[in-house]
């Protein structure tokens, strides 16, 4: 977005034409008379540019991976002057020459490493660079290719001074075949430029704009969703080798009758032989690594399906004893005469997903989700992937009985649904459209852009049970109903076997989107920013709403947003607004309200916001950043915590029949705990 022109006031120039044709609109509408000639938004239904492949990479009998995550050299650009690396071609030699460089870690955000404000606050292009040798063992009848996790927002990758590959959207993985570009058996450099300028037809949207300060003019960025607009390279770097003629894509689906499990598999190959001189060979193995099923395809033919007798399913956390059973796909490559040629496994969780107007299933069963939204978020590292605190996440929500998720409110890493599909947390998944407004062509094709990049590296995650649009969109806006019909619809045509849902927060007779979805799911801050501080106008509002959306559309309904921010330590008696003791007694008011309307057949969720406090921009309502968190940033316990651990465990035990945890109530006295264990079976019961 930056390389054909020098300053902010290419930014500044296309809102200014937005202005004028809003204008011009208005005065013609104007002009021509009536409501009569009131037209909706005409949307193209463009081809959107598909992203094949990008398959995670994993070492086999074929391939190699090396991973490139490390100290690397950073450079800031001006920014009044963000194309200057690239009219001088910083990328045709080291950083170090050209400027200072200082050491950054990848994966990691950039902003909060450093000391320094200007780094952290900065607006614009940044450049990374580091050297990495290449063996000459992978100089033969293999290609050598570059792979990122994701780079945020916008990244250009230069090999030895040659354009690699670009890439726009974060959260997202981009890849590229270097080969071309690699010196063998030599050491090569990798260059980076990463810009983090948000526009109105960047997904998230953003504005760009220039403001007097002490010295000159600053350029400030301006976004109205609430969290920190980290940037920089945030997930890990890979090379990897594949055969010159290679798996590039596997497409799996499931299926389930009674006691058999049906896994069906679509390969994708590409390189340098015919279709028509391969095939391929399926090998299932359990998690033992027992074989329990075998295949091989006609020549030309790399699709088919395998029956798995006495299957074990995939199951969500608490709904069964063995949660997040995966078996392992090896897809075999192979010549029409048997020789191998590239192999990739692929953990498959077989279960089925089905929706009415009134419930959602898993393999047969109703599902109530208890969970919460998130972000990935942490001191220091921003938004960058850590193993350590995908760890601990998942750990704490086992510990609270959660059995999901939603990545609010943009794709999270791969290792994480990874580990999702291990532990059995189910994932709403979510793209990056947040706060969505202003309409137009542009936008709507980058959206649909990140929804199939999305569905594209997640659809073979057990663990992803809905795909999410937006968040919080301007949906009661004219054209929202045109504009999210093409975004549902172009989500329907890319998977079929997963419902759709959005975050919505305008009041349900106001909503036009609604009517496209699947699931209903919707955000309100009773008690917080709606009559702020009064428990006595919460459960009656929420279970009125929630009857008014499943009246609206007849769609299965959930909460995906509830909470109220509190200062860890702070409190106060009566409760009062910030205190640990108000957050308690606003999450009881809801818990009432859930149990009114889970009665009701209808309702099918519950969403705390949110998991941990999280960095936000500066702003006087934000003290060090959100703090509706039922975990600190630090990962530590509000008292909230133990409130929301006690709920899930007993619905755990009332809809899924699972354990209860021994340390769930602690022990008082005899006639106490009686007195609780009599309740809460009371409360299941009923």
């Amino acid at each position: 977005m930056f390389l054909e022109f020098d300053s902010i006031y290419f930014y500044i120039s296309i809102i200014f034409l937005k202005v004028v044709h809003c204008v011009l609109m208005v005065l013609h509408k104007f002009v021509r008379g009536t409501k009569k000639l009131y037209k909706r938004m005409v949307l193209t239904e463009n081809e959107v540019t598909r992203v094949e492949g990008a398959l995670y990479p994993h070492e086999s009998e074929t391939r190699e991976v090396r991973n490139l995550d490390g100290i690397w050299n950073f450079v800031k650009s001006d920014e009044g002057n963000p194309t200057q690396g690239v009219r001088e071609q910083w990328y045709k030699d080291d950083l170090s020459k050209v400027k200072t460089v200082i050491p950054m870690p990848v994966p990691a955000s950039y902003n909060d490493i450093t000391t320094d404000p200007e780094i952290r606050d900065h607006v614009g292009t940044v450049w990374y660079d580091r050297t990495f040798f290449v063996p000459n063992s992978w100089r033969d009848n293999q290609r050598v290719w570059l792979r990122f996790g994701s780079v945020h927002y916008e990244a250009f990758v230069w090999i030895n001074g040659e354009t690699a590959v670009k890439h726009e959207i974060g959260h997202l993985p981009f890849e590229a075949d270097i080969t071309k570009f690699l010196k063998f058996g030599e050491q090569n450099r990798i260059t980076v430029l990463c810009d983090n300028a948000l526009i109105q037809t960047t997904i998230p949207q953003g504005k760009i704009s220039e403001a007097q300060r002490d010295k000159g003019i600053a350029i400030i960025q301006s976004y109205t969703f609430d969290f920190f607009n980290y940037a920089g390279i945030h997930r890990s770097v890979h090379l990897f080798t594949t055969p010159k003629t290679y798996i590039e894509d596997v497409k799996i689906t499931t299926d389930l009758k009674e006691s058999t499990g049906f896994i069906f598999y679509e390969v994708t190959s590409n390189g340098d032989i015919p279709l028509e001189e391969l095939r391929v060979r399926i090998q299932i193995k359990d998690k033992r690594g027992n074989l329990v099923g075998k295949q091989t395809t006609k020549a030309s033919e790399l699709k088919g399906v395998l029956n798995i007798e006495n299957v074990k399913p995939w199951w969500p956390y608490l709904m069964d004893p063995e949660p997040g059973y995966l078996y392992t796909t090896e897809v075999y490559l192979e010549g029409a005469n048997g020789k191998l040629i590239d192999v990739y496994r692929v953990k498959t969780g077989i279960r089925t997903l089905t929706w009415t107007e009134s419930s959602f299933l898993i393999n047969g069963k109703p599902v109530y989700f208890r969970g919460f939204g998130r972000h990935e978020d942490s001191d220091i590292r921003g938004k960058g992937l850590d193993y350590a605190l995908l760890t601990r996440d998942f750990n704490l929500l086992k510990w609270i009985g959660s059995n999901v998720y939603r990545t609010s409110h943009y794709p999270y890493s791969e290792e994480s649904m990874q580990f999702a599909d291990e532990q059995g947390i189910m994932i709403i998944d979510e793209c990056p459209s947040v706060d969505t407004e202003n309409f137009n062509q542009a936008l709507l094709d980058k959206h649909k852009s990140s929804l199939q990049q999305l569905v594209n590296r997640d659809k073979n995650h057990a663990c992803v049970v809905m795909w999410s649009i937006a968040n919080e969109p301007r949906t009661n806006q004219y054209n929202a109903d045109t504009y999210f019909g093409s975004v549902a619809n172009y989500t329907r045509d890319l998977d079929k076997t997963r419902p759709i849902t959005a975050a919505i927060a305008v009041p349900s007779k106001d909503d036009k989107a609604g009517r496209h979805l699947d699931i209903i799911s919707f955000n309100r801050y009773n008690g917080w920013y709606s009559n702020t501080g009064r428990l006595d106008m919460i459960t009656d509002h929420l279970v009125e709403e929630a009857i008014g959306w499943h009246k609206k559309y007849n769609r299965p309904v959930l909460m995906s947003e509830y909470g109220a921010d509190t200062v860890e330590g702070l409190h106060i008696l009566p409760s009062y607004v910030w205190s640990e003791e108000f957050q308690e007694n606003l999450f009881a008011k809801h818990f009432k309200a859930f149990d009114t309307l889970r009665k009701t057949g209808w309702f099918i969720g519950e969403f705390v916001w949110n998991f941990a406090d999280f960095k936000t921009a500066q702003t006087i309502t934000r003290v060090g950043g959100n703090k509706k968190g039922v975990f600190t940033r630090s990962r530590q316990p509000k008292s909230v915590a133990h409130l929301l651990r006690k709920r899930y465990f007993a619905i755990g035990k009332e809809v899924d029949s699972c354990r209860t945890p021994e340390d769930l109530f602690q022990y008082i006295a005899t006639s106490f705990n009686d007195v609780c264990i009599k309740a809460e079976n009371t409360a299941i019961s009923n």
